[in-house]
């Protein structure tokens, strides 16, 4: 709303020079607005609150609506008052996001541009130079803040261990940690002459998720509109831009650099891969893990000042067909057309609603409540103070949310493969406190049951000895692994720090912990030779201390393994939210993370052929009916068929004939 409103200012003044009547540049200006902030990935995520995308957006705008207005006037004690605010927001907004500092390069050509005797004004320079560093000492509370060991702490920038100290607060391991996280090391960012895709492809990558902004077609249902509205929208811009120029060079002088920066020179900096949904015919290039259109969002906003200007510039040709008449502007006298020549070609203005009408229902997050739900219904697959294995951001962070602002049980201890390979978050696990399970607030299948409390971390290790794990380490030969009565041979492997880990984790804390493997996870658990120890329970697969034996409730399904009917109907029956906000909610845009409810189809299709097996196919038919539900509510139903008929070595009870659909994983 902040970015929306400076793009309003903006568009406004550059009409000063241009529109005589008031009511024609708030007009204009309303058209920026209603273009900027519904455009798709604007709009989605506008209410994504914990990311600092639209938080470094709005610091953005602000800048440039100050540098707008100091190029109206760069003399004077005002003006110097301006690049000093100017100067000091930049710094604020790098310590929220590197992007704060893409404005910087556009004021400083408009600095040059419009009054370069600033060079020599050393005690102007010296200040802007001060303020801007005093906007990044936000990035001081870094270490101090992570020295309390919050429950999220991604870096840890601190040289503390295990308290608050000024003695660690400042020392070189705190430095060299703050500097980790300060030069982003954690992303391995390669060297820009490292072109991770062609220039050329890269661009088309901007103009994929370009045309995303105004048609979001995530079905590929309505590619002939996207692509003519994209092209309206582009054109609109240029004009915009030419029309800046000859209308108020003053301002251009900034924006015109800025909307460079924010397109041709974000793109070369970024440096990404192909997109994940951008040329799906070209299978061996590498790619990225998920859409990037967020990293866009500055320009895909700014764009709104160039395409309204362009409209505004059609609607005024327009107006001058149905008649005009001689004004003032200033000292000059020029044609305009009659106020009603405006009113009547104002029709033309409605395509600046394009982009509300067509991404209502695919940008808006109201209602949103399937990633919050899918994080308690895996929570809550796990039985009390247990351990779950997760692999990546789309089951993880969900978790945390779920854990640290709902209070959705607590005492389950996540542990992120991804996030183990690095010393801070093995640190943190140790570290983390043993919370209370609340078996009044928990899934009714775990009441009346002891659960035995834990009294230590999950691995029995100092700090500095896990500080010592290698990275890495070559496992040559198979290596046997016993744990009680468990006894898995783990194959010939690169064991990774991560590996490391979860195998001490269950040397150490295993049964007492019960230990689950998420199955978001792509079978990691069976990576590691635990598959015949694998028992599903809901989204999870539960780690048994013992080789599982059949029985009415315990089955061996074809291509899942070992599934406890049980436990997986009393969960999908009593305890799981997602699929009814899935089938409420009637869309997955994100194809990046189609996997989650994917997980919920996969998890409907083995209980409900679990239960058939097992003679109760009038239990399986309400399951099978939401899996579908589901599926269809996801764009996910293409993928069901029927399974091929199991070897006969399997048994079979009850109504053996009949068919439950399974769904094929999508390549």
């Amino acid at each position: 709303a902040v970015a929306a409103a400076m793009w309003f200012l903006i568009t406004e003044r550059v009409l000063v020079s241009w529109l005589p009547n008031r009511w024609q540049r708030i007009v204009g200006g309303s058209i920026a607005v209603l273009i900027g902030a519904t455009a798709f990935t604007v709009w989605s995520q506008s209410v994504v609150n914990e990311k600092v995308y639209t938080v470094s957006l709005a610091g953005v705008a602000i800048i440039a609506w100050l540098t707008v207005r100091w190029c109206d006037d760069p003399h004077g004690p005002r003006a110097d008052r301006l690049l000093v605010m100017i100067a000091y927001l930049i710094g604020l907004g790098y310590s929220n996001h590197m992007a704060g500092m893409l404005a910087a390069p556009a004021v400083g050509i408009a600095v040059l541009a419009r009054y370069p005797q600033v060079l020599l004004r050393w005690k102007l320079l010296l200040t802007c130079v001060a303020v801007l560093i005093l906007g990044i000492t936000p990035f001081a509370t870094q270490p101090i803040r992570a020295a309390y060991f919050p429950a999220i702490s991604e870096g840890e920038p601190t040289g503390c261990v295990d308290k608050f100290a000024w003695s660690c607060t400042f020392s070189e391991r705190t430095r060299e940690t703050f500097m980790y996280n300060f030069n982003r090391g954690q992303y391995d960012k390669p060297a820009l002459t490292d072109r991770k895709a062609p220039l050329p492809a890269q661009i088309g990558m901007w103009w994929m998720y370009f045309e995303w902004q105004w048609i979001r077609d995530a079905h590929g249902e309505h590619r002939a509109a996207q692509a003519m509205a994209a092209m309206f929208f582009f054109v609109m811009g240029l004009f915009g831009g030419y029309v800046h120029w000859r209308r108020d060079r003053r301002s251009f002088w900034f924006f015109g650099p800025l909307m460079l920066t924010m397109t041709l020179g974000l793109i070369y900096y970024l440096n990404f891969k192909y997109g994940f949904s951008q040329s799906p015919e070209l299978e061996s290039v590498e790619r990225e893990v998920r859409d990037r259109d967020y990293f866009y969002l500055w320009s895909f906003s700014a764009w709104s000042v160039w395409a309204a200007l362009g409209l505004i510039f059609i609607w005024e040709a327009l107006a001058a067909l149905f008649g005009a008449e001689q004004v003032r502007l200033g000292t000059e006298t020029i044609e305009q057309p009659h106020r009603r020549s405006w009113i009547m070609a104002s029709p033309i203005l409605a395509l600046a609603f394009i982009p509300l009408l067509a991404n209502w229902t695919s940008a808006s997050r109201r209602g949103d409540t399937d990633t919050r739900d899918f994080a308690a219904d895996l929570l809550n697959s796990v039985e009390p103070y247990g351990i779950l294995v997760t692999v990546g951001d789309n089951d993880t962070f969900p978790l945390w949310y779920a854990q640290e602002v709902e209070g959705i049980r607590r005492d389950v201890i996540i542990a992120n493969t991804s996030l183990l390979n690095t010393d801070w978050y093995t640190r943190q696990l140790i570290r983390r406190p043993v919370y209370e399970y609340d078996a009044a607030k928990g899934p009714a299948i775990y009441r009346g049951k002891q659960w035995t409390k834990p009294t230590g971390p999950p691995m029995n290790m100092t700090m500095a000895q896990a500080d010592a794990i290698p990275l890495y380490a070559e496992l040559r030969q198979p290596q046997a692994f016993r744990k009680g009565a468990l006894s898995v041979t783990i194959p010939p492997r690169v064991v990774y720090r991560a590996d490391y880990v979860v195998l001490r984790m269950i040397l150490d804390a295993f049964p007492e912990r019960p230990v689950y493997f998420s199955r978001t996870s792509g079978g990691y658990g069976r990576e590691l030779g635990f598959g015949d120890y694998l028992m599903t329970q809901g989204l999870a697969q539960k780690l048994m201390p013992t080789l599982p034996v059949a029985s009415r409730d315990t089955v061996d399904l074809p291509g899942e393994g070992w599934v406890d009917l049980a436990t997986t109907h009393a969960l999908w029956n009593d305890v799981f939210e997602a699929p009814e906000s899935l089938i409420r909610k009637g869309d997955w845009i994100d194809r990046a993370s189609v996997s989650i409810p994917y997980l919920y189809i996969m998890t409907g299709v083995v209980l409900a052929e679990g239960l058939t097996r097992t003679g109760r196919a009038a239990e399986s038919d309400p399951v099978l009916d939401v899996t579908q539900q589901v599926a269809k509510a996801t764009r996910l139903d293409n993928i069901f068929g029927p399974r091929p008929e199991p070897p006969p070595s399997i048994p079979l009870t009850g109504d053996s004939g009949r068919q439950v659909p399974v769904p094929i994983l999508p390549p």
